[in-house]
């Protein structure tokens, strides 16, 4: 199981989640999909997390980071 936060806006969608998103499906994982669909949900995730940019993506309760850190997660294994 993965959870994926990402940034769904009215005038903007973030490119980078839905590329996470397509390499988590496409990799077998069912996906938790988490809109941030304001800024103010997205700020107060990123100050709650500690991180600077999102998305952020979650598997099995670990943070792997965003969807160049997806990335080399799934090289590695």
């Amino acid at each position: 199981m993965a959870t994926l936060y990402r940034m769904v806006l009215p005038e903007h969608t973030c490119p980078f989640g839905v590329r996470a998103k397509q390499m988590l499906e496409a990799a077998g994982f069912m996906v938790d999909d988490r809109l941030l669909q304001s800024r103010e949900e997205v700020d107060a995730f990123k100050v709650e997390q500690g991180v600077a940019t999102t998305p952020q993506i979650f598997i099995d309760g670990e943070r792997i980071g965003g969807s160049d850190d997806l990335e080399r997660y799934f090289e590695r294994a």
